[in-house]
Order: structure tokens, then C-alpha cells, then sequence
């Protein structure tokens, strides 16, 4: 039976290696979901000058019961500038970019973290963060 985070020892329970490298690669490609909560959606609502409903109405989409950030037709963020390859809204940017790549849906099974880890240069370098952030981080936003 694998490993997965609701173990008692997750199968990271040496922590794992991140460091954004700047790729934009998370922003990008196949059409997602980036959820979006109130709290969210006022900072960065503020974070561009505007309105919290001149955003909702320019920036955001409902689904069945959530809010997320509309994407480009290539699926690409609303927010991911293909010139610079960088976020424009970086330091207001959700909850669920913040906690990338540490998600409940990459951590479930150690192969599913190294097919992460194959599309994310920034996987299994940099910063060891320990299980106990790890888990912190993964259970912010559920996705």
C-alpha cells in the first residue's frame, strides 16, 4: 500500500527539497483552477488600484461553489506575464501559488511527487523543509 500524507509518518518524513527557481511553468499550460478567497481577492484587488468588484468582474470566475482567477485561452494565468515569465501580482498572489508545489494532491504518494518533480525544475533542490512545514503548508488550501 503506498505511503500517503494522512500516515502517521508520511513518506517525507525526512522532508523534501524546493526552491522556486522563476520558470512560470505553474502558471501555465493546461487549463486549472487558481482558487480564490475573499480575503485573496481584496489583496490583490488592492495590490492593482481597484475595486474588489471591478476585479471580481475583469479577474474572476465562479465555479460550482468557488471563485477562481480566470486564465488566458492557452490556460496560461490571467496574471502570468509571458514576456517576463513572472507573476504581476507576485507578492499578492493566492494562497494556492504560495504553497506550491507542498499541495495534498502532489503529496499523496512519493511517485506522484517525483512526477512533480519531473515538470518543476525547482523540485528536490534548494531548502529542505521539514515534514512538519510540509504538512503546515499542504493543509492551507486543498487542492
Amino acid at each position: 500500500m503506498p505511503e500517503s500524507v494522512s500516515d502517521a509518518e508520511p513518506w517525507y518524513r525526512e522532508g523534501l527539497r524546493f526552491e522556486c527557481t522563476g520558470c512560470g511553468d505553474c502558471c501555465t499550460g493546461a487549463p486549472g483552477f487558481v482558487w480564490v478567497g475573499r480575503d485573496e481577492i481584496a489583496a490583490l484587488a488592492a495590490a492593482l488600484g481597484m475595486s474588489i468588484e471591478d476585479f471580481e468582474t475583469h479577474y474572476v470566475r465562479r465555479t460550482d461553489r468557488r471563485k477562481s482567477l480566470v486564465e488566458h485561452s492557452n490556460g496560461d494565468c490571467v496574471f502570468f506575464d509571458a514576456a517576463t515569465r513572472k507573476c504581476a501580482v507576485y507578492d499578492a498572489r493566492p494562497l494556492q501559488c504560495r504553497t506550491w508545489p507542498f499541495w495534498q494532491s502532489n503529496l499523496r504518494t512519493r511517485n506522484i511527487w517525483r512526477a512533480i518533480s519531473r515538470i518543476c525544475p525547482g523540485c528536490d533542490r534548494g531548502r529542505l523543509y521539514s515534514s512538519d512545514e510540509i504538512r503546515a503548508r499542504a493543509a492551507v488550501v486543498d487542492v
